[in-house]
């Protein structure tokens, strides 16, 4: 019986496995009957998936014993961090497999890419529920290789080639760096389970012990995790995944490259205990958060400027994770990776919804200095909602800096309602309004804080003023995007703002260099793009 819970998790992704290991075994399978075989497979690893949290919500954790040797070896392990991640990258997929039944209808790869989508799904899956760091780490290169094959769906195309090419490079090194950290944890816990390790980590912190072994595999693990999360400067390669079909987009940003923060939250107790990865993955995350907020508000493309948000969003959640958010983390992964999905997913729909919503415009930008009365309003409410919950800059300075960037986003609707003709009624409903977001963030923070208590470490308190300082450069640095916006709206036609969208509209030009690199690295694939392009 103490077997059954971790076989159920085993089964979501087994049943994706067995689906996808369907299309080999029929010599001619239908596209049709294939893609409804994959759609009722998915539905049965949500409902595994669904059957696994509530257990795991029930008895707590379910971990199966390890097969192998040396320590190292096939073992199952979730509690609710797993759970949760289970469940959205299930359902997600459910929606991504339906999808694509319709959106490749007659596409003559439709088999090759539902088993190739399938397989992808499968690793992810295997990937959280890891109990054992090797079955992790092969987890982690096999969702590298199978999306690998995704993003060649149209091998034809240059940019889909430029895209994989620079993601292999960046997956090679990020497995290398991976393995190193296994090994760094296994010299100094003598152990590779992951559970085991991160009780060990928490003695540690109990006793105030590290030890260099530790920093460097925390070091590690967050450069492997900022790979894999497309931060500065190695974005460059999930932009061009638009070459690929949208279900893959909507796979890919929405659940696999929340992989990165998965495995920083699977170490949180290890990064505790090394200040100098979370500074890191703080700065690097920070400013990949700024610099994909700015590029975005720059593109006419639609599913580039989603690009873009999401690399802006992963820089968000790896910057919580520098500064001691954990559950904060995990919430914005949850939040994102549906609204990512459906973003994606409705894409070809946005132009039509833009012209039934389209009323003319009122009369240009709010005045500057109104929308700095608004934007200081804003921001001090958010401070005091905070506070009715009981968090604070000093404690959860990555909470409450998330959550002053969040509403930050109605600065522009206060500014209106109190620009030119002030109305009451309007300034009343928009200051209710930004207390209501906020209040449902922070209400929502508490809530995954408390389900994710036993997973997840709490933040350090208090926080050292590093954490402090970059919070307050976040809000800073967003408040100044926000007033950056509003400016380059008014003075659109002034040569400096001109040069300004220019450049940002390029992405600063380092997804280019980030090309002439790959194409000096792969001489082959230079020679068969000036073929092309001749």
């Amino acid at each position: 019986m103490q077997n059954l819970p971790p076989l159920i998790a085993l089964a979501a992704p087994a049943t994706l496995a067995m689906a996808a290991l369907y299309a080999r075994i029929e010599p001619t399978p239908t596209p049709r009957r294939f893609a409804n075989i994959a759609i009722a497979a998915s539905i049965a690893a949500l409902a595994f998936a669904l059957a696994t949290a509530v257990t795991v919500a029930t008895y707590g954790p379910v971990t199966s014993p390890t097969l192998g040797f040396g320590g190292g070896g096939f073992s199952v392990h979730v509690d609710s961090l797993s759970a949760v991640m289970l469940s959205l990258v299930a359902f997600i997929g459910v929606i991504v497999v339906r999808y694509s039944r319709n959106y490749l209808d007659g596409d003559p790869g439709h088999v090759r890419f539902t088993r190739w989508l399938l397989l992808t799904l499968t690793s992810v899956l295997m990937l959280i529920i890891a109990g054992n760091i090797v079955l992790l780490i092969l987890a982690w290169i096999a969702t590298s290789l199978s999306l690998k094959k995704l993003l060649l769906f149209y091998p034809q195309r240059a940019a889909a080639q430029r895209a994989a090419a620079k993601k292999s490079w960046i997956s090679r090194i990020g497995d290398v760096s991976l393995i190193l950290a296994a090994g760094l944890l296994y010299a100094e816990f003598g152990t590779l389970e992951t559970a085991a390790i991160g009780e060990a980590a928490r003695a540690a912190a109990v006793n105030a012990q590290t030890s260099l072994l530790v920093t460097a595999a925390a070091l590690l693990i967050a450069l492997t995790a900022l790979l894999k999360s497309a931060q500065l400067p190695v974005h460059g390669w999930l932009i061009e995944v638009m070459e690929t079909p949208t279900p893959v987009s909507a796979l890919l940003h929405a659940g696999i490259i929340n992989a990165g923060g998965f495995l920083v939250l699977r170490f949180a107790d290890v990064m505790l205990l090394a200040t100098p990865a979370l500074h890191l993955l703080a700065i690097v995350g920070g400013a990949t958060a700024l610099f994909g907020s700015l590029v975005m508000l720059t593109q006419t493309s639609i599913k580039v400027q989603l690009a873009y948000s999401t690399v802006a969003q992963m820089g968000f959640m790896l910057l919580q994770c520098g500064l001691g958010a954990f559950s904060s983390a995990l919430l914005h992964i949850f939040a994102h990776s549906l609204y990512k999905a459906h973003a994606f997913l409705s894409s070809g729909s946005v132009m039509d919804l833009a012209r039934a919503s389209w009323t003319p415009s009122p009369g240009g930008q709010p005045h500057p200095a109104r929308l700095l009365m608004a934007l200081a309003v804003v921001l001090a409410g958010t401070f005091g909602v905070a506070a009715a919950f009981g968090v604070s800059a000093a404690v959860n300075p990555g909470t409450v800096a998330l959550g002053a960037v969040i509403v930050m986003a109605l600065v522009h609707l206060m500014a209106g309602a109190i620009d030119e003709r002030p109305d009451a009624y309007v300034l009343v409903k928009t200051g209710a309004a930004a207390a209501a977001v906020a209040a449902v963030y922070f209400g929502l923070q508490a809530a995954m804080a408390h389900m994710t208590g036993a997973s997840l470490p709490a933040p350090r308190t208090p926080a050292d003023m590093a954490d402090i300082t970059i919070a307050a450069l976040v809000i800073v640095s967003f408040a100044g995007v926000t007033v950056f916006q509003n400016q380059m709206a008014r003075h659109a036609t002034q040569p400096f703002w001109q040069a300004a969208y220019v450049h940002l509209s390029h992405g600063l030009y380092l997804n280019t260099i980030a090309n002439r690199i790959v194409l000096a690295l792969t001489p082959d694939r230079r020679r068969a793009g000036t073929r092309r392009t001749s």
